[in-house]
């Protein structure tokens, strides 16, 4: 972001950053930054919290009143990602015990999907797959988790990880739609890989193809590199 301040500036447009990493936007002397000391990726601070989002909002357009920089101002209100409380969002009880529970989980999962997307009326799933494929997805790494190669599991080395964030984001949309109380920083990737059977199934996948000498380009980015 800001490279491309610096972009958007030459071009005659002003622009504002908003950074976590007050160090980098001194380094780089972008010409407007307000510095937010909140949780990577959460640059508006609270989610939900429409009040402090628009404070957020109008310090940075504040900044578009200095008529020259470079200039970096701070958010006076500080967030932990230590602050968060335990996210609370609990999955449906099982439906048809014929099928895998992970498979089970997603289906039983679809109203609250609908749901969220009707309120936001957006997406993050479509990357590769849609909405209805989503168990059907699943089912694929299912068979990679229990020793099928990945190509003949019905992937190609360009639909794979597309498919895998497309699983993601709808639980992770989901469990917005199901939690309670503020979801704080990374709260819905933990809920995803450490709750959800889904989750699971991506992780053993993931280690079964590292475990079987697989290209790294192909499984490593199924999920967070910290993660095993």
């Amino acid at each position: 972001m800001c490279t491309l301040a610096h972009i958007f500036e030459a071009a005659g447009l002003s622009s504002v950053v908003l950074t976590p990493m007050r160090d980098i936007a001194e380094r780089m002397r972008v010409p407007r930054a307000l510095y937010t000391a909140f949780p990577v990726g959460r640059p508006l601070g609270k989610p939900r919290d429409k009040t402090f989002q628009s404070e957020v909002l109008k310090a940075a357009f504040c900044l578009l009143e200095a008529p020259k920089g470079p200039i970096i101002s701070e958010f006076p209100e500080r967030i932990s990602s230590d602050d968060a409380e335990p996210l609370l969002c609990s999955l449906p009880p099982r439906v048809s015990t014929n099928l895998h529970p992970a498979v089970d989980e997603a289906q039983a999962l679809r109203a609250a999907y609908d749901r969220a997307f009707r309120k936001t009326r957006r997406t993050s799933v479509g990357m590769q797959i849609v909405a209805e494929e989503v168990p059907e997805a699943i089912e694929k790494f299912l068979k990679i988790a229990e020793g099928i190669d990945w190509s003949e599991a019905g992937f190609s080395a360009e639909s794979i990880y597309g498919t895998a964030h497309d699983i993601r984001s709808y639980y992770e949309e989901i469990c917005c739609e199901l939690a309670e109380g503020e979801i704080g920083a990374w709260a819905t990737e933990e809920w995803f890989y450490d709750t959800t059977a889904a989750g699971q199934v991506i992780l053993q996948a993931r280690r079964t193809m590292r475990d079987k000498n697989v290209a790294q380009s192909i499984w490593f980015g199924l999920a967070p590199a910290g993660r095993e």
